[in-house]
């Protein structure tokens, strides 16, 4: 099956279609900074979202910032966004309305971040290699729409597209995880330790997914 693995990615990307792949101990590369290169996500939502938890391994040098996950939708092109403004700074937006985030300053290496909402109290956590940062709230009362365009790498501006190659992802990004609930702290820890196998609604386990442009799958070492 490994020996397989390599030419499903390609035909599936010559075919234009949504390849479904087990991505267990792989990464995507963004090798440089584009306007085009990016990954399109499906999770087949059937109604709105009231909360939700993003979580995802990244690996960067960058200093600049960078967009890691993009959900837009008719009536925001950031209905929910993941930034991150800096090394010492992170930016979640939802809707047309933004938090952020101080951090430590990020080092040259792995880091695991997931980003939780709910609607009901508008809080977000943000939990950063484990530790959950001081919580911020915004869009209280407020519905994700799920018709929507999710993107790893880029920072919609419309659906789809609207590419800076100055907010684009240049490093590494895997175990990528997006869940219709808040996880509680004993999830998130077993998460970022790879042993939690919760129903998710997009699963770096079993990822919908096609690449457009210079986006390369490789093993994790």
């Amino acid at each position: 099956m490994e020996s397989l693995r390599p030419f499903l990615f390609i035909l599936c990307t010559l075919l234009g279609a949504l390849a479904q792949q087990d991505l267990k101990n792989h990464i995507f590369v963004f090798p440089e900074a584009s306007n085009t290169a990016h990954v399109v996500l499906e999770a087949n939502l059937k109604k709105p979202l009231t909360s939700f938890t993003i979580c995802e391994r990244v690996y960067t040098d960058l200093t600049r910032g960078y967009s890691t996950f993009s959900y837009a939708t008719a009536a925001s092109d950031n209905d929910i966004l993941v930034h991150r403004a800096s090394p010492t700074e992170y930016e979640f937006y939802l809707g047309r309305s933004k938090v952020a985030f101080k951090t430590p300053a990020s080092t040259c290496g792995w880091e695991h971040a997931c980003v939780a909402w709910e609607s009901s109290t508008g809080i977000v956590e943000l939990w950063l290699n484990g530790v959950l940062l001081p919580r911020k709230g915004i869009g209280k009362g407020y519905a994700v729409s799920p018709k929507a365009s999710i993107v790893l790498g880029q920072d919609q501006d419309t659906m789809g597209g609207g590419f800076d190659s100055k907010e684009s992802l240049v490093g590494e990004l895997t175990d990528l995880y997006f869940f219709d609930r808040v996880l509680t702290p004993q999830e998130v820890t077993l998460l970022r330790r790879n042993v939690f196998a919760a129903k998710a609604l997009i699963s770096w386990r079993a990822l919908s997914f096609q690449i457009k442009g210079y986006v390369v799958v490789k093993p994790l070492r």
